[in-house]
């Protein structure tokens, strides 16, 4: 079982910047590819960046390369996701991932930015 909590969301203006926060918890959280995923009303959910916990490499969506960047602090088992230059079809729930599978999901931070 792992257990992920989101946080960080907000609101904020076109061109700023936010950092979302996850907290993992569980067994063997090396053995899962931790992500970010992303929902906008009235769409699916999207993957947006994603790494796996014990090793190297990072993937991002095309729509977030150059602007998102997800990071990791394994002493506490925290990920986040630096989100700069922010547009707003950006805004969105944005969802934390653990997927081994089985798939784990946090209950999502809601994020709007205005133009």
């Amino acid at each position: 079982q792992v257990q992920l909590v989101e946080s960080g969301g907000g609101k904020v203006q076109a061109g700023g910047s936010l950092r979302l926060s996850c907290a993992a918890s569980g067994s063997n959280l090396n053995y899962y590819i931790m992500g970010w995923y992303r929902q906008a009303p009235g769409r699916e959910r999207e993957f947006v960046a994603a790494y796996r916990w014990s090793g190297t490499g990072t993937h991002y969506a095309d729509s977030v390369m150059g602007r998102f960047t997800i990071s990791r602090d394994d002493a506490h088992n925290m990920v986040y996701l630096q989100m700069n230059s922010l547009k707003p079809e950006d805004t969105a729930v944005y969802f934390c991932n653990a997927h081994g599978p089985p798939s784990y999901w946090g209950q999502g931070t809601q994020v709007t930015v205005s133009s």
